[in-house]
């Protein structure tokens, strides 16, 4: 019942979010006395303040149309290489001809948010290589009737993405899929498939949590796993194309999200609504922003879910040696082909700094000049991957790393 008494929830709220339009179109009416005065602009931003804490958000737009290679603007283009029931391998096509630029596949998160929480990552790899992105699909829209999806699926997944691509790839997996991309490269390296990648970058992600536990893999590990199954587990309904299917709904993502720090984002609606009533758009556009990608949410299978809760935050088995996909153990020592860059944020309270830098002691018998570590002072988990210090000082140090290791 926990997915139909959400719904009833936000139909019960369509007034509200009737009231909130019609207010800001009341009090902006420059035919209104009232818009003029300093009550009426506390009205408009108190009701758009509201607006966008309860307002039904769908998958954003990637708005990526253009980029600059050396000073010249070039037209960008979203082409579907691989499509497959539970994601796209998407390819940001660039109009320029005659480009040889490293070819990198951004492997995105499936924890919640949709790929396009990557915009900004993306946008400063376009002007420099040939970007592909994995585009998660939200598993309340996928037909039951395609079958489950658990950690032996994702990491399919990514071999498939691998061997589409072929040898020239170098990999770059933000936050949640670092112990995935470990593993698949692992898979390959020990098959000596012609696919494994050139090199690939783990940033911010959870390979050992016992390096440096956090408020969320002590979570994880406090809790038997039936726990998770009992509280966030529940089944799509009928209306949704994925009816039936078994999910750990995005709302509740939400919700957790914010429980990790409350009073941060309920300060930041404060400030937003002060730099509505000062009428400091800027300010205003930059939260707005940020929030209708951070509160907009998708269903994650919860087959995925609960092996990624049992083996990456319970029984810790990739660096413990005893993963297995489909039976086949899991040895990171087997990679020797593909070098490997870790990156950490230095206040990253998620996936804090020693959880990646774990990943240099799994691959034993790969050599030390193909190895490279970097953290990143002042930033957390988020500045990792978005924002100035990722375009200034992380992005150029991966791009060097990829092209040092380009053949």
């Amino acid at each position: 019942m926990l997915y139909h008494l959400y719904e009833m929830q936000q139909a019960a709220l369509a007034p509200v979010r009737i009231m909130t339009d019609a207010t800001q179109a009341l009090m902006r009416n420059p035919w209104m006395p009232l818009s003029y005065t300093h009550w009426g602009h506390s009205l408009a931003a108190g009701a758009e303040v509201l607006e966008g804490v309860i307002k039904q958000r769908n998958k954003p737009d990637w708005r990526l149309d253009t980029t600059q290679i050396d000073g010249k603007t070039v037209p960008v283009t979203r082409e579907v290489a691989l499509s497959l029931p539970f994601c796209d391998l998407l390819h940001f096509k660039r109009g320029a001809k005659g480009l040889n630029d490293p070819q990198v596949l951004v492997v995105a998160p499936m924890s919640g948010h949709y790929a396009t929480l990557l915009r900004g990552t993306v946008q400063a790899l376009l002007p420099g290589h040939d970007v592909y992105v994995t585009d998660w699909h939200d598993a309340r829209s996928i037909p039951a009737s395609e079958g489950s999806f658990d950690l032996d699926t994702y990491i399919d997944y990514l071999m498939q993405f691998m061997r589409q691509l072929g040898r020239e790839t170098h990999l770059i997996a933000v936050c949640q899929p670092a112990p995935m991309v470990l593993a698949a490269v692992s898979l390959m390296a020990a098959a000596d498939d012609k696919a494994q990648p050139r090199s690939m970058v783990l940033m911010g992600g959870p390979v050992d949590t016992r390096a440096n536990p956090t408020i969320v893999t002590r979570f994880a590990e406090n809790r038997p796993l039936d726990w998770f199954e009992r509280h966030v587990v529940t089944t799509v309904p009928l209306h949704y194309p994925g009816a039936g299917r078994r999910v750990y709904p995005g709302f509740m993502q939400v919700g957790a999200f914010i429980s990790m720090n409350p009073s941060r984002h309920f300060h930041a609606h404060i400030d937003q609504f002060k730099h509505l009533v000062r009428g400091d758009g800027e300010s205003a556009d930059g939260h707005r922003r940020f929030y209708d990608e951070y509160l907009t949410v998708q269903d994650i299978a919860a087959d995925f879910y609960l092996d990624t809760v049992e083996h990456v935050f319970k029984l810790h088995s990739l660096p413990k040696g005893t993963l297995r996909w489909r039976t086949e153990r899991v040895d990171p020592a087997a990679i020797t082909k593909t070098a490997l860059m870790t990156i950490e944020g230095e206040l990253d309270d998620i996936s804090a700094p020693g959880q990646t830098l774990a990943a240099h002691d799994l691959v034993k018998k790969l050599p030390k000049s193909m190895q490279e570590h970097y953290l990143q002072k002042g930033v957390g988990h988020y500045g990792i991957f978005n924002g100035r210090r990722w375009r200034e000082q992380i992005m150029p140090r991966i791009a060097s790393f990829v092209r040092q290791h380009e053949k």
